[in-house]
């Protein structure tokens, strides 16, 4: 990539003859030959086979060893080279699911997101290799680093209608958006990330797949419930008279039902009260009455393990 004249390819006229203003293809690379160049520098109007040039005019910087081809016309160019980059998709469905490193816990939540997808654009081939390797290194059997698109060059508004069809988040490195692409991106909510620093690409990289990995969930006991009366009420069920040994029980609270220190159920509690009045928690020391969601079956003597769970955010 030139910064004064855009994408550059050096191609080696295999058969036929190249010649300026021939529409040609190469990869998903596409576009008319505006300027061509021999190994000498000096502009030339056509190449014949065996002649290595130098020409200018393709949307982006195609990878080494791309075939180049000439096409007829430069629609039938364009189609093709979109189709290669896997574009031919439903972009106004897509309009309003852009991704956002943001927002990927939020999509991974709804069970919707396991891969982070992204589209690289660099300044030069090393830092394509070297960028592409160390994000896909990232992944795991849980999250993965998905690369819809990498190649040498600036932002393109072909860049940014990929995205929007595969919900990618973009990121140049050493590269920037055109004015076109911005206004695209903006429209669509597509994201575009800007580094100059690998390092610092990775550390938000790697953020955003531990967002999205599933929160680790941690159980906590906090109290013990001795059962010392069991009421059956008509209509309603099983209500427990009891004393909290250890602890504190809440309403909210999970339960396990131990009977002889053998868990026979596990569940949630339905009602909790202090005398006759509804009670948010009991602490140890104190009486209560309760009664089990869609349980029925205890007995005096059983034992109530009371627990919470909790979910934490897990890191890679």
């Amino acid at each position: 990539l030139d910064k004064g004249r855009g994408p550059v390819a050096t191609i080696l006229v295999q058969s036929g003859t190249l010649r300026r203003g021939d529409v040609v293809l190469a990869g998903s690379a596409y576009g008319r030959v505006r300027a061509m160049l021999d190994e000498n520098g000096k502009a030339i109007a056509e190449a014949g086979p065996s002649i290595p040039v130098e020409i200018q005019g393709l949307t982006e910087v195609p990878a080494a060893g791309e075939e180049v081809m000439v096409m007829a016309d430069e629609r039938k160019a364009r189609e093709i080279g979109l189709f290669r980059q896997g574009k031919f998709r439903d972009v106004k469905l897509a309009k309003q699911q852009a991704a956002k490193l943001e927002n990927m816990f939020d999509q991974m939540g709804e069970g919707e997101v396991k891969n982070l997808p992204l589209i690289i654009k660099t300044d030069v081939q090393g830092s394509q290799e070297a960028l592409v390797g160390s994000l896909q290194k990232l992944s795991t059997s849980e999250v993965r680093v998905q690369v819809v698109h990498a190649a040498v060059g600036g932002i393109t508004e072909s860049d940014v209608n990929l995205a929007v069809a595969s919900k990618a988040v973009i990121i140049g490195f050493n590269a920037r958006a055109d004015g076109q692409a911005r206004k695209v991106a903006e429209a669509n909510g597509v994201d575009i990330r800007y580094y100059s620093i690998i390092y610092d690409a990775i550390d938000e990289i790697k953020t955003a797949l531990s967002g999205m990995l599933a929160p680790e969930k941690r159980e906590t006991i906090t109290g013990q419930v001795e059962i010392r009366q069991v009421i059956l009420v008509s209509k309603v069920g099983a209500i427990a008279g009891c004393l909290v040994t250890d602890g504190v029980v809440k309403r909210s609270s999970s339960v396990r039902l131990l009977r002889n220190n053998i868990v026979i159920w596990t569940g949630e509690i339905d009602s909790l009260k202090r005398f006759k009045d509804d009670a948010k928690e009991v602490r140890a020391g104190l009486e209560c009455g309760l009664s089990l969601k869609n349980n029925n079956e205890i007995q005096v003597g059983d034992v109530l393990e009371v627990f919470e769970v909790t979910e934490v955010a897990r890191t890679l």
